[in-house]
C-alpha cells in the first residue's frame, strides 16, 4: 500500500446528511475547493450532524514556556511553512509550557478544527478507558462478543486486539479513485433496523488471511471500534469522551464529534473537532501516563502497548499499533488528512499539533515537508 492510501480514507467516518445538505455523501468533505476547506474545516457542525463533547468546570493551564523557533536547513521559514502548507494553527508544549503557538487562515484560538484521523486515536484511547472500568474485558476477546451482528462473517474469529492493529485479515479494497472500492461503498445500501449501516456492511466482507497475520488500513475496523466502545459503555463517543477525559482532565472548550443522522452512530475513525490547544491537552494527557485529577484513566499498561508497533507498514523506522502510527525512538502520532497531526514525543517530553487545510488529502512531498516541520521543531526544542 502506498504511503498516499495510508491517509487519504480518513475523512469515511463523517456523517451521511446534515440540514444544510441533506443530499450530501460522507466524501463530499474530499472534493470541497479551497475557499470550501478553509471555511467547513472551521465549521463541520454546519455542514454534518454532530454529538457534543462537553467541557467542565477545570481548565488544565496552558502556561507560556520559553519561545521556540524552528529552524530548517533549507530556507524555510515559519511562515513560509505555513503559507505553503495552508497550515491553521501550530502548537508546541514542551514539560507542558506552550513554546510555540500560531495561528493562520482567518482561524482563532476560540474556533475548534476538525480532525479527521487523529479521531482514530482518541477512539483507541476510549478502548483503555472501557478497559479500566471494565466495559471491556479484555483485548483478545471477539468482536462478535460486543457486536453479535458480526457472527458467522469474515469477523467471527477477529479479536478486539486485532481489530485496534488492523490486522483482522478480511478482505478490504481501501481504493478511494475505485467507486466499486469498500471505502467508497462502506455506508451506502439497505438500513436494517437496529444495526448501524456500517456493521452491516463489514458483516459481508469475507476473510482473505488468518487473524493477526496481515496488516491492511481499513477506515471501517476503526468505526466498529467506535461501535464497540459505543455497545460496551452503553455511551455515545462523545459522551463517553467527556466523562472519562475531556471534562477530569480540563479541556477549556466543548469539541465536536460527527455522527451519522439516521442511526445515531458516531464514526470512530474520524470527526472530532476541538480547538487548537485542546488537541494539545490531548496530547499532555498522554505525557502525563492518561492521569487526569491524580486518577488513571487508563488500563494499566495500555499507553505502552497501544503506542508500540504491532504491525509492520512497509517502511523504515515505522510502525501501527493500536490506532496510532509508530515511529523509532519511542515516538507515535495521530494523523489526519489534509495536514492533520497530534505528535508525541515522551523522551522529549514534547507534543506538536499541526491544523491545516492541504489542498490535497495527502501525498508524499506534503507529508515529507510536514515531517521536515516536526524535525525542524524537535531540533530547536533540544537547543
Amino acid at each position: 500500500m502506498s504511503f498516499l492510501r495510508f491517509f487519504v480514507i480518513a475523512t469515511l467516518g463523517l456523517c451521511a446528511a446534515c440540514a444544510s445538505t441533506p443530499h450530501a455523501r460522507r466524501t463530499d468533505v474530499l472534493f470541497w475547493n479551497q475557499p470550501d476547506r478553509e471555511a467547513h474545516f472551521r465549521a463541520m457542525e454546519t455542514q454534518y450532524a454532530s454529538n457534543r463533547v462537553p467541557h467542565g468546570s477545570i481548565v488544565h493551564a496552558l502556561v507560556p514556556g520559553t519561545p521556540l523557533v524552528p529552524r530548517w536547513t533549507d530556507g524555510t521559514t515559519l511562515d513560509s511553512y505555513m503559507a505553503a502548507h495552508h497550515v491553521a494553527g501550530i502548537m508546541v508544549l514542551q514539560d507542558g509550557k506552550v513554546r510555540l503557538e500560531r495561528y493562520g487562515l482567518g482561524f482563532g484560538p476560540g474556533q475548534r478544527w476538525t480532525s479527521f484521523s487523529v479521531a482514530k486515536s482518541f477512539t483507541s484511547t476510549l478502548v483503555g478507558a472501557a478497559l479500566r472500568d471494565g466495559s471491556i474485558h479484555d483485548l483478545d476477546d471477539p468482536v462478535t462478543r460486543y457486536i453479535p451482528e458480526l457472527s458467522g462473517s469474515g469477523y467471527q474469529h477477529v479479536t478486539v486486539r486485532q481489530l485496534l492493529s488492523m490486522t483482522s485479515g478480511v478482505r478490504w479494497n481501501e481504493d478511494y479513485a475505485d467507486p466499486a472500492s469498500d471505502v467508497a461503498q462502506m455506508y451506502e445500501g439497505v438500513r436494517q433496523p437496529g444495526t448501524p449501516l456500517l456493521v452491516s456492511y463489514m458483516a459481508r466482507l469475507p476473510a482473505e488471511s488468518a487473524p493477526g497475520s496481515k496488516w491492511v488500513y481499513k477506515t471501517g475496523e476503526t468505526d466498529l471500534i467506535g461501535i464497540l466502545v459505543n455497545r460496551a459503555t452503553g455511551r455515545t463517543l462523545a459522551d463517553y469522551l467527556s466523562a472519562t477525559i475531556w471534562k477530569p482532565y480540563g479541556m477549556a472548550s466543548d469539541a465536536l464529534w460527527l455522527k451519522d443522522p439516521v442511526d445515531g452512530v458516531e464514526a470512530g475513525g474520524s470527526g472530532v473537532s476541538a480547538t487548537l490547544a485542546d488537541y494539545a491537552r490531548m496530547g499532555q494527557f498522554l505525557l502525563d501516563g492518561g492521569v487526569a485529577q491524580g486518577k488513571p484513566v487508563l488500563a494499566d499498561g495500555w499507553l505502552a502497548d497501544a503506542t508500540r508497533s504491532h504491525a509492520d507498514i512497509g517502511l523504515p523506522g515505522r510502525g501501527y499499533g493500536y490506532q496510532w502510527w509508530t515511529f523509532d525512538g519511542g515516538r507515535y502520532a495521530g494523523i489526519g488528512i489534509f495536514g492533520q497531526l497530534l505528535w508525541v514525543d515522551p523522551a522529549r517530553r514534547l507534543v506538536i499539533v499541526q491544523l491545516a487545510a492541504w489542498p490535497v488529502a495527502t501525498d508524499a512531498v506534503q507529508a515529507r515537508d510536514r515531517q521536515a516541520f516536526v524535525d525542524a521543531v524537535t531540533a530547536a526544542a533540544a537547543q
